[in-house]
């Protein structure tokens, strides 16, 4: 049964707020420090983008079967150690990435996208435990900004690291960061701080709850919205790095586009303001328009160009948009008896546009130009407004 938050937990909002968003800027900076290089390894190692597609969907693949299997993982282990393991694996995924090798590449890649998804999955039941339903707006803004601080930085300090000859250095911060984590954490339930102390509600099957969280037409509506704008990003992520290399830029302007679009999540108290005056929804739908259009921009710029990058920075912002409310329809809709089934199930759109869309990548790269992928991602975007379209005017 869901428990109560306590009356302590309503006393100390803020504190909430600071606690764990502090955590999860932690956890962006630990990702962070190597996501440009990811990509650019993984092209050095497996030559083309279409079996750098095809690495990133299998690794994918097992991210999948591991947040499945999370319901029976946290069975066996309580949720405190969940995410410690979620921690352990962020570490152990860099060190296999600095390997270069192909079989540790693959599988650092699986690692890291598994840590994510244990840390997103708890930290979510964190946040629907411990905060407010009316709360949620200010929680997911305040979130955001310890994200983007972590985000601006992580990126251009490893590419840097790794362009001017320290090539270990990003991977060492990773795992040091990655263990600085796992000592805040375990510093916060030794305290007094409520947040972190108590976490009775358990997850149950996803399996058995898949059917009936897509039952429900909101929930349908919260997972495309996430999925597509998830995909968004995952498509810089992964393709923006290549993309800026290909156009004949220097290797730093790789992590420098992933910090700039990072640094966008800045923008999230403004977002939350305007969404608190106009509703969720119309920014919702604005996200997904921006993200739109950037996407049919670059399909228009076609080859690599550094033009392109003003199309790629457009998109970042419809996806930050996205970012600070495109939770909110799941957090506001989910029955609060239903919430840590529900929520496993829904933060499955993480893996699922991470299997996506390199899956869809490398299919299109098998028969057209990369330009064309751009396309059917701003169809994808197109068909989530849509969707979104349908929520109360004032959600």
């Amino acid at each position: 049964m869901f428990h109560r938050r306590p009356l302590i937990i309503n006393q100390l909002r803020g504190a909430n707020f600071t606690t764990l968003g502090l955590m999860s800027g932690l956890e962006g900076f630990a990702r962070g420090v190597i996501v440009g290089l990811v990509p650019l390894i993984a092209l050095d190692v497996f030559g083309t983008k279409a079996m750098v597609s095809v690495v990133y969907f299998l690794a994918s693949t097992f991210v999948v079967l591991i947040t499945l299997n999370l319901a029976r993982i946290e069975r066996l282990i309580h949720r405190r150690w969940l995410i410690t393991m979620g921690f352990g694996f962020l570490m152990i995924g860099a060190t296999l990435l600095w390997s270069h090798t192909e079989a540790g590449i693959a599988l650092g890649i699986g690692l890291r996208a598994s840590a994510a998804s244990i840390f997103s999955v708890c930290l979510a039941l964190y946040i629907m435990d411990y905060i407010s339903k009316q709360q949620f707006r200010i929680m997911e803004s305040r979130r955001m900004v310890f994200q983007a601080v972590a985000w601006i930085s992580a990126p251009s300090i490893g590419t840097y690291l790794w362009d001017h000859g320290h090539l270990t250095a990003p991977f060492l911060i990773t795992g040091l960061a990655s263990a600085g984590l796992i000592v805040y954490f375990w510093t916060l339930r030794l305290g007094s701080n409520p947040v972190i102390k108590k976490s009775d509600s358990k997850i149950i099957s996803p399996l058995k709850a898949v059917p009936h969280f897509f039952s429900q037409k909101r929930l349908r509506i919260a997972y495309t919205i996430c999925i597509s704008r998830s995909a968004f990003w995952v498509t810089i992520f992964i393709y923006g790095p290549i993309y800026v290399i290909e156009a004949g830029l220097p290797i730093w302007m790789s992590g420098g586009l992933l910090s700039a679009a990072s640094g966008l999540l800045f923008i999230s108290p403004m977002v939350s303001g305007l969404a608190g005056r106009y509703g969720a929804r119309a920014l919702i739908l604005t996200g997904l328009g921006i993200s739109v259009v950037s996407l049919v921009g670059l399909a228009l710029v076609g080859s690599p160009k550094p033009a392109g990058l003003v199309f790629w920075m457009l998109g970042s912002v419809g996806a930050t948009i996205l970012d600070v409310l495109g939770n909110i329809p799941f957090m506001r809709s989910v029955r609060p008896r239903e919430r840590p089934a529900m929520t496993v199930v829904f933060t499955t759109w993480r893996e699922g546009s991470e299997l996506l869309t390199p899956a869809i990548a490398a299919l299109v790269l098998f028969f057209a130009p990369f330009w064309v992928f751009y396309l059917v991602l701003a169809v994808v975007l197109s068909f989530a407004a849509t969707l979104a379209a349908r929520l109360p005017r004032r959600f």
